[in-house]
């Protein structure tokens, strides 16, 4: 119980001062994980909770399910479709360049990782979280076109990324002899996430627009209604042995593609929902991963979180904005706006959880300081480069395509000025 006094007294106490932190380069990640480190077994030693006990599963579960889910309905995919040239590079070709040059530098510095756990290591780190670099996807002195291509890849990756981590940790699993046939496994666990998801959200989303639509829905029970309908796609999902988080991610595109009317305000519902969440991840991720991870931190763990939040980020972005006649700072800016957070932080209990091997924990630990270095690097440098490259594009000629109008999407975290 002691652990819940904790949470609770460092999310009242950031509360107070919060306006203060708005819109400076401490982010609330950076605070709630310095908290956790401060009082965890590292610490002060009052924070106690088994890494891998049933508390720290729901959390993450309930967590990752969320975020997939109010994710995929931010983003509204006919929109995109007119506006998809940077967050389709960043997906279609920067995505799997970032993949496949983690798995390369994973198996160059750790040699000991076979092919599969290297491509595991480098899946776990793929994803990007907007909410580390909130400062740029809600500074409006940025081009809303960059801003926006940030916030839809952040928004899509992780759900993009969650079935080749299923299939990276089922060929690892089947390497060290835990999976005798990852083959069906996957198949199962891909197809019933597929099938299951799609099904929660287009039916679960017809009927509660049309419902809504006839006036038979208090407004409070239409967004615990969709709040169902991820649950339902999640459980359903895992019944019939699919994977829930994949289910959850398609459920959450397949509503907003048939009803877009009502994620406006499960949008205003889950943000408040998922800043709590956020909130005790961060702390749990300082309290219980992080100093850990410091305490058994080397060269070689140090130099691959390096370069996954340098070369193995920056060089991918860089070829696939390539002949795009953007800034070579725009570039570079994008590509190093890319923090690795809270999707990294559930795939990695993951591979903890279910990867029996003994380099199960050096994939944790590499993924864990990555995103320990991720939180401060990035959260301390948003300001001041958002800030740099937005007087630089102020000067820049009125055709240059970072400067094009774009419709502009809802991020997860809307920032200081979000009106109540």
């Amino acid at each position: 119980m002691i652990e819940l006094l904790l949470v609770a007294i460092g999310i009242f106490g950031f509360a107070l001062v919060s306006q203060r932190f708005a819109m400076s380069s401490v982010t609330a990640p950076m605070v709630f994980t310095a908290f956790g480190l401060a009082v965890g077994p590292d610490g002060l030693d009052w924070f106690h909770l088994d890494l891998t006990g049933e508390e720290v599963a729901i959390l993450v579960e309930a967590t990752l399910v969320l975020v997939l889910f109010t994710d995929a309905i931010r983003i509204d995919l006919r929109v995109l479709r007119s506006e998809a040239w940077l967050p389709g590079r960043l997906l279609g070709i920067g995505l799997p360049l970032t993949f496949a040059l983690g798995a390369a530098a994973a198996v160059l510095v750790f040699p000991d990782l076979t092919w599969p756990e290297a491509a595991l290591l480098a899946a776990v780190l793929a994803p990007t979280d907007a909410a580390l670099g909130q400062a740029v996807v809600s500074d409006r002195r940025l081009p809303v076109r960059l801003r926006q291509g940030l916030n839809v890849e952040s928004g899509l990756n992780d759900g993009i990324v969650v079935p080749v981590v299923t299939v990276c940790l089922a060929l690892a699993a089947a390497d060290a002899g835990g999976l005798d046939v990852w083959g069906p496994f996957v198949s199962r666990q891909i197809g019933f996430g597929l099938l299951i998801g799609i099904g929660s959200g287009l039916l679960g989303g017809l009927a509660l627009h049309r419902r809504a639509l006839g006036g038979h829905i208090e407004g409070v029970f239409r967004q615990l209604a969709t709040l169902a309908i991820a649950a339902s796609a999640y459980a359903g999902a895992e019944a019939l042995d699919g994977n829930g988080f994949i289910a959850a991610f398609t459920a959450g595109l397949a509503f907003g593609l048939v009803a877009r009317e009502q994620c406006h305000g499960i949008q205003d519902f889950t943000e408040d929902e998922g800043q709590l969440f956020t909130a005790v991840t961060f702390t749990l991720f300082g309290a219980v991963f992080a100093g850990s991870a410091l305490a058994d931190l080397d060269w070689k763990t140090l130099t691959y979180a390096v370069l996954s939040l340098t070369a193995v980020r920056i060089l991918p972005v860089v070829v696939a904005l390539w002949r795009t006649g953007t800034l070579v700072e725009t570039r570079l800016f994008a590509g190093w706006f890319g923090p690795r957070g809270l999707a990294s932080i559930l795939f990695a209990l993951l591979v903890l959880d279910e990867l029996d091997s003994p380099r199960a924990e050096s994939i944790f630990l590499t993924a864990t300081t990555t995103i320990l270095i991720s939180i401060y690097a990035h959260g301390a440098t948003a300001h001041l480069w958002s800030a740099r490259l937005a007087r630089r594009l102020e000067h820049a000629p009125a055709g240059q395509p970072e400067l094009a109008p774009a419709p502009e999407m809802p991020t997860r975290w809307k920032g200081p000025d979000r009106p109540r």
